[in-house]
């Protein structure tokens, strides 16, 4: 059970983001004893990838619980006299001006622990050696560990006070047909917008079909993405008006509709900390190791460097994410004392009747004739 922990880890890692996985899986791989929780009920953090039914949850949750903060002051009373707390913040805001119109089973499998829906309430710091010893759940348990991996949206406003962070804008969009003139209905199309004004950044414009089995046959699902200027909509907007028409019932029956029509779109800005030194933190004690969220590059190269880098100053003696071995290299707990059966007692007869020896070796509590 989540409220009836064990109390002492080697690692603890906060938050299922991308690199905060990939961390886990290392350590976990390497024979560390991990615990990764994160307080939302799915994982990936901010690189979560949602069904359609999925996205429109996480919305709703979103606009409910946008204003909301609870606070529990109960863990308070396990701090010591020679100990201080750092508050871990209980509200994301890496997320923002959302506008809508119409590797971490790899961990488990190395014995790593998973709790979602599992918050951390506090970090607790020795004041003498100025490092971390521990945290402090929900439930008001105090858990041990050596080091701490923690996803940057967790940190609280104090610690993030001198922390300059940049903005990206995106857009969520589906279509009715492809920005691509072609016949070909399985292609994936990327291109690059450039910038009209000054101030303004070039979007980049990705284009999946439904052999993509992100979208229904017949429909697009299309990401925009650029660094901020303003709100999303506002940066992004225009792009979107230039390739795409706005889905309408007069223009539904028209066939000769020269652009694809925007049948769903949404629209957000996020917050890119990929450059963050961790020097700009406020008093984050030397064992606490920060994960960034998704930049805005193409790919997850930043995050995969990030995390081996983190891997390295924890275990810096071992080798990150090594190959499995191979299955038939794995000697389990007891193959050793095992008797090896007699070749006799095996060979097959041609007497029609099964002997006595046979019988009891293929099933020792079948009794014998």
């Amino acid at each position: 059970m989540a409220d009836n922990l064990p109390s002492d880890f080697d690692v603890i890692v906060i938050g299922t983001g991308l690199p905060e996985s990939i961390i886990a899986a290392a350590c976990s791989r390497s024979g560390q004893r991990v615990l990764h929780v994160d307080s939302r009920s799915y994982y990936g953090g901010n690189w979560a990838s949602f069904s359609f039914s999925g996205l429109l949850s996480w919305l709703k949750e979103y606009q409910e619980n946008n204003d909301v903060v609870t606070e529990n002051s109960m863990w308070q009373e396990q701090i010591l006299e020679n100990e201080e707390a750092i508050p871990l913040s209980s509200k994301d805001k890496t997320i923002q001006h959302v506008e809508v119109f119409c590797y971490a089973r790899m961990c488990a499998v190395f014995g790593g622990i998973y709790c979602l829906r599992h918050s951390v309430q506090c970090l607790v710091v020795d004041k003498e050696s100025r490092k971390c010893k521990a945290v402090i759940d929900q439930f008001g348990q105090r858990i041990i560990s050596k080091h701490f991996i923690i996803e940057d949206s967790y940190l609280s406003e104090n610690t993030c006070s001198r922390v300059q962070y940049r903005q990206i804008s995106r857009a969520v969009l589906i279509t009715d047909g492809s920005v691509l003139k072609t016949d070909a209905d399985q292609q994936v199309s990327i291109l690059t917008v450039p910038a009209e004004e000054p101030g303004s950044f070039a979007v980049r414009v990705i284009e999946l079909c439904s052999s993509t089995m992100t979208c229904m046959k017949g429909t697009y699902l299309v990401h925009l993405t650029c660094m901020s200027s303003k709100t999303a909509r506002e940066d992004l907007e225009r792009v979107v008006q230039k390739l795409f028409t706005p889905y309408t019932e007069i223009e539904a029956e028209n066939e000769q509709v020269e652009k694809p029509r925007l049948l769903w779109a949404l629209y957000f800005n996020m917050r890119d900390s990929s450059d963050i030194s961790r020097d700009c933190y406020n008093d984050l004690p030397s064992n606490v190791y920060v994960c960034s969220g998704p930049d805005s590059g193409l790919g997850n190269d930043n995050a995969v460097k990030q995390a081996e880098t983190l891997f390295q100053q924890i275990c810096p003696n071992e080798d990150f994410c090594p190959a499995p071995p191979n299955p038939e290299d794995i000697v389990l707990d007891g193959d050793s004392s095992q008797q090896e059966v007699p070749e006799s007692s095996v060979t097959p007869e041609t007497n029609s009747e099964t002997p006595k020896e046979s019988t009891v070796l293929g099933n020792p509590e079948e009794p014998s004739e």
